[in-house]
């Protein structure tokens, strides 16, 4: 499928910092915050891997291009093969004395139109793109439809039919709070606790549907007027959207598939209860596809938004 052009700036001459980074000197590195978009179609994920493309990787390069030095970043959320970003958040540290304004052009300049950086900014020493989030935001989103179209099938997950979003959305309530989630977890365990609390998960319903929306990703922005495109076999948008404290490896689009089952009408919604109090990935359902996930915005601390004195770097 072939993407539409997303305008890519115009290279900017800038030269690579000359200057070495010496042990005394770390200390006086900026710390930098990257918010980042990007369609995961072609990549092979968020992370560096050795059998194809990443984000990472072409965000690294475009920074080694402007530096002159190899930098890791670390990231909110490593997203999979195939997912999407409209608020992806990346950190790294450097000596460069490139404004944070001037620095998102420049990185821009080096990365392919499918990754394109929306904010760069200092922040506190104390940031860290992982382990300071509070709070992730995730988005999944379907459509059903009579006749499949050509132009989403990397963007949702098509479904034949409307299922019962009313039997989801009960389902739902069973998922809030503090639970342990090693049920939604592929390849237990990987992380030190299965543990999350999840805040907030909803179904909306749009008859039409758009990803980009940067500046306003709330469920209320989404309208919930679909009974004309189901009266008429029209296409139609199933939004699900959740919020936690972290998720583990696979755990969103987990629950997606779980969910699903309720919608069919294989289960009721409180054996989404009794999944989660059985601890066992083989009592949930299928893991939904890569294609409708987006990491929608990752939350932190105000007082680590702000580098030092308080002022961006001019």
């Amino acid at each position: 499928m072939s993407q539409n052009p997303i305008h890519k700036p115009e290279p900017i001459d800038l030269s690579p910092d000359s200057s070495a980074v010496t042990d005394q000197e770390t200390a006086l590195l900026r710390h930098v915050m990257l918010r980042i978009a990007y369609r995961g179609t072609a990549y092979c994920g968020w992370q560096v891997q050795p059998n194809g493309p990443s984000v990472q990787q072409h965000v690294e390069a475009a920074i080694r291009k402007i530096t002159g030095r190899d930098i890791r970043i670390l990231c909110a959320g490593r997203t999979d093969s195939g997912v999407h970003a409209v608020g992806q958040v990346a950190s790294f540290q450097t000596d460069s004395k490139i404004p944070a304004v001037r620095l998102q052009r420049a990185i821009q300049s080096g990365l392919p139109e499918d990754i394109v950086i929306l904010e760069a900014r200092d922040v506190s020493p104390a940031f860290h793109a992982t382990f300071s989030a509070v709070r992730k935001r995730y988005r999944y989103v379907m459509c059903y439809e009579p006749t499949r179209s050509p132009f989403l099938l990397d963007m949702v997950h098509p479904l034949r039919r409307r299922p019962d979003v009313d039997a989801m959305q009960e389902a739902c309530q069973y998922l809030l709070g503090t639970h342990d989630f090693r049920c939604f977890e592929s390849h237990y365990p990987n992380k030190a606790t299965s543990i999350r609390t999840i805040l907030e998960a909803q179904f909306s319903e749009c008859g039409t549907w758009f990803p980009w929306n940067p500046t306003d990703l709330s469920v209320d922005a989404i309208t919930t007027s679909t009974a004309g495109a189901q009266r008429e076999g029209r296409a139609g948008f199933l939004i699900f959207d959740i919020m936690a404290d972290g998720f583990l490896y696979n755990m969103v689009r987990a629950i997606v598939g779980t969910l699903l089952e309720v919608g069919v009408g294989r289960h009721p919604p409180e054996w989404i209860g009794e999944v989660i109090s059985s601890m066992d990935r083989n009592q949930a359902g299928m893991t939904a596809p890569a294609s409708g996930l987006y990491l929608v915005h990752v939350e932190y601390p105000p007082e680590l938004m702000q580098p030092p004195g308080g002022a961006q770097l001019q």
